[in-house]
């Protein structure tokens, strides 16, 4: 796949990669929302939210959850200019190699593979600490080989039951959310006639701590911003998705809309919830906080059903993670960036070595939960993090600079069918905020590490290209 300037970016006809690989525009709106809710929904909002809310207090946590999920509004606007401009499948890097350089499209990419390379990690780790509730004498690393074994497998055997198989794995997720904010919302109501003695705050009474509103200052907000960004991240699958969306002027303003609200409602209607049932300082990753709750509320093995749901989830999204890192690979390699074994398929069309490569990220999670599976997690969780911000300001990047192209060389932006608002208010605000989130982690010793690994990794890709590709691009250009 060749890449142009930013000035040919949405006047070109789908690339010939794409054409050649026989994808057809087959999902629609119901597909691509629950899609991005099924990569959403995992470990961010199951398990980490309990370390959000321990570090932010009640009321900063969900103030952190409303900016996060403000801050997806923002890319998603962001996104689906450029998505319905270049509907190409796993296009992220596309647009910021056409929008703003080679370098950067390169760098996106393999950030975007380290997201969710990581993030399977995390959900291996997560899956591990909450099998601790049912047998707390094996340890987190043998159910972490366990679920790794599991997943590679599902991912190398057949991936032609993914699709339907993940559509119903995000309505469990759903599910769960739902009862959790019905019930734990009755029960802070009064409602909670199964509860075995004791008492059960009342609407947000455990919001005015003893420490006050912010326990830990509005410091604690800032820090916790690269967990709750982590937490949204999957929202933007819908522009991996895009190439393979039936008619994606409407489909994926659709799905972008819908996913925003659905994400709004759950996300922060579930840390009300729990920020309103469980004392701050009695969260954190030892158990989810939806098991306490549920605990809490005295449910007859809700709390185990619950686990078991969890767990299935956690799954879930590190099967979709399993899935992208290794069709990110592929796509790399179809490029001529990433090495040529990496498009060998098997003979029922999988990339085994592009999957095997990706499951690095979930190894990792194996070898360092021996030694402290919740560090490890934090750790996991923040790199991942810094991943996805990475690849958001990429997109917010890659919008600015298009838009203002596309103006340049006489385009008229009425006549596009969908437009971020507010421009160039909107990618600039983005990227503020994802730059002020990656300045908040470095005051927090549990999630420095991203910094630690995230920064050298991305100057080590530019470096990297620049060596590898940019001296060839360099004698090409000078042939001509």
């Amino acid at each position: 796949m060749s890449l142009s300037s930013p000035t040919e970016l949405g006047t070109q006809a789908a690339p010939p990669a794409m054409q050649e690989s026989g994808l057809r525009r087959s999902m629609g709106p119901r597909h691509l929302v629950m899609i991005a809710m099924g990569g959403v929904i995992g470990s961010g909002l199951f398990l980490s939210s309990g370390y959000t809310i321990s570090q932010a207090g009640p009321l900063g946590a969900v103030l952190a959850y409303l900016v996060g999920a403000f801050m997806v509004y923002l890319v998603m606007s962001c996104l689906g200019e450029l998505a319905i401009a270049y509907p190409v499948s796993g296009a992220f890097h596309i647009y910021a190699a056409r929008s703003i350089g080679p370098a950067t499209g390169f760098t996106t990419a393999w950030l975007y593979w380290l997201c969710w390379a990581v993030a399977i990690g995390s959900e291996f780790t997560a899956s591990g600490l909450l099998m601790q509730r049912w047998f707390p004498q094996v340890d987190v690393w043998i159910w972490c080989v366990l679920f790794a074994a599991i997943l590679f497998s599902l991912n190398a055997i057949s991936s032609r039951v993914f699709g339907e198989s993940e559509f119903w794995f995000s309505i469990i997720k759903v599910g769960a959310i739902v009862v959790l904010i019905v019930l734990g919302g009755a029960a802070l109501l009064g409602f909670h006639p199964l509860a075995a003695g004791g008492e059960h705050p009342m609407l947000f009474e455990n919001f005015a701590t003893t420490s006050g509103l912010f326990p830990n200052g509005f410091t604690g907000v800032l820090v916790t911003a690269l967990a709750v960004f982590y937490a949204f991240s999957g929202s933007e699958l819908i522009g991996v998705a895009a190439g393979e969306t039936a008619n994606p002027e409407t489909s994926i303003p659709k799905a972008m809309r819908t996913t925003v609200i659905r994400l709004l409602i759950f996300f922060v209607g579930a840390i009300a919830v729990i920020a309103a049932t469980i004392p701050y300082e009695q969260v954190g990753l030892d158990e989810s906080p939806f098991v306490t709750v549920f605990s809490s509320i005295g449910i007859p093995f809700a709390a185990d059903i619950m686990n078991f749901v969890i767990i299935t989830a956690l799954l879930s999204a590190g099967n979709s993670g399993l899935f992208s890192c290794a069709r990110m690979l592929f796509s790399l390699s179809e490029e001529g960036h990433a090495p040529k074994a990496f498009r060998r398929l098997t003979k029922r069309g999988i990339p085994l070595l592009a999957l095997s490569v990706s499951m690095v990220g979930g190894l990792a999670s194996l070898i360092c939960s021996v030694v402290s599976p919740e560090l490890v997690y934090l750790a996991l969780v923040s790199v991942a993090g810094f991943a996805v911000v990475g690849v958001w300001m990429s997109i917010t990047a890659s919008h600015f600079f298009h838009r203002r192209a596309f103006v340049r060389n006489g385009g008229d932006v009425s006549t596009l069918s969908y437009t971020a608002p507010l421009y160039p208010l909107v990618p600039i605000l983005a990227f503020s905020l994802c730059l002020v989130s990656l300045v908040g982690i470095a005051f927090d010793p549990n999630q420095i590490y991203a910094l630690y690994f995230g920064i050298p990794f991305v100057v080590g890709c530019y470096v990297f290209f620049h060596f590898k590709y940019g001296r060839s691009r360099q004698l090409a250009a000078a042939a001509k």
